[in-house]
């Protein structure tokens, strides 16, 4: 075992600040926004602010993911749907959520399964589904979150 992973997490020590749960939303628009919003809100506010943390690692029980976690001043989690899965997800694992995110509440996004094209064989590159603006507004959400 590694020195890192004998390291105790403490809030504010030698881990983020704040971690973020966000789901990718089963090949849909809203949840590819709703992943690069979170990385764009990563790349701004920076890793000793905000890490995004690993959703399946709740359930499966995964210690560093809830060493990191519970070590969090704020867990934030992105969703794009109204199903909220992370936020249910990050709940059931018995954390604490500091403020829910979604997309499709907050910013008005309409959900667009991509499989839909898939199946029928019209798929466009991914980045025809989304909407920079909409990144955007979902990375400032975020961003906001962080510090309330």
């Amino acid at each position: 075992m590694g020195e890192e992973m004998k390291m105790e997490l403490k809030a504010g020590e030698n881990t983020h600040e704040n971690i973020l749960f966000v789901c990718f939303g089963g090949m849909s628009n809203t949840g590819f926004t709703a992943a690069l919003a979170a990385t764009e809100a990563v790349k701004e506010a920076g890793l000793k602010k905000v890490t995004v943390g690993c959703l399946g690692g709740l359930p499966t029980g995964v210690g560093p993911v809830f060493a990191k976690t519970k070590a969090a001043n704020r867990v934030v989690t992105v969703d794009g749907c109204p199903f909220e899965c992370a936020k249910k997800v990050v709940e059931k694992a018995g954390l604490k959520v500091s403020k829910s995110i979604v997309l499709s509440r907050d910013i008005g996004m309409v959900k667009k399964p991509l499989h839909e094209d898939i199946a029928s064989g019209t798929v466009k590159p991914l980045m025809e589904y989304l909407s920079d603006d909409e990144i955007k507004r979902a990375k400032e959400l975020i961003l906001r979150a962080l510090n309330e």
